[in-house]
């Protein structure tokens, strides 16, 4: 769990609660070319939305507010690269002063699907801020900071995820951005059906 007296906020102050926060993450894919997650609370309020295409040649999925207006917007780095990296940036921008932080795979040949997440102020990449560590036989994973656990994500196979749709639930801790926690699960989600 993250600690009382630090925030971890990579997206924004408006999205780190003072308690466990508790969400319904929920994917559909609409056709070949877009996938749509919707992101609900408890009591079934929508507080985050993410669109973007599937299978396009530059993937890139931005997260909207129950508004409408941009949060982040996730990119796949193009190059040729084994670890599938990815930008996270402010609002629709793509400067490097809006980069918030880069995301990757911890390494090419892993049966589990880890990530690893470097904040825009770790410039040199030496050390990671944050982990993902997944399992090889489900979409579930857990999201650290060190040796802390800051959210945990297990996902709830149903007959609907045969046909494009997935449900996660989520677990949030204190004071830790769940904008930032729902970016990892589509990344994570990417990540996991290229």
């Amino acid at each position: 769990m993250a600690s009382d007296d630090q925030i971890i906020k990579v997206v924004g102050d408006r999205f780190c609660v003072p308690y466990t926060m508790e969400l319904l993450v929920k994917r559909k894919i609409q056709s070949f070319s877009n996938a749509h997650y919707d992101v609900f609370d408890t009591t079934g309020n929508v507080l985050l939305q993410v669109d973007g295409g599937v299978w396009n040649l530059h993937k890139k999925r931005v997260m909207k507010d129950p508004s409408g207006l941009p949060v982040v917007t996730l990119r796949e780095k193009q190059g040729l690269s084994w670890k599938q990296q990815w930008l996270i940036h402010q609002g629709e921008s793509s400067e490097r002063n809006h980069f918030l932080c880069g995301v990757q795979r911890s390494s090419a040949l892993q049966l589990k699907n880890n990530l690893d997440v470097y904040l825009a102020s770790n410039c040199k990449e030496a050390d990671r801020d944050f982990r993902v560590t997944g399992s090889f036989t489900s979409l579930s994973f857990k999201v650290r900071r060190g040796n802390s656990i800051i959210a945990e994500v297990s996902h709830n196979f149903t007959w609907g995820s045969c046909k494009g749709k997935d449900n996660f639930k989520v677990k949030v801790y204190p004071e830790v951005d769940y904008a930032f926690i729902v970016a990892l699960i589509v990344i994570m989600h990417e990540n996991d059906a290229a």
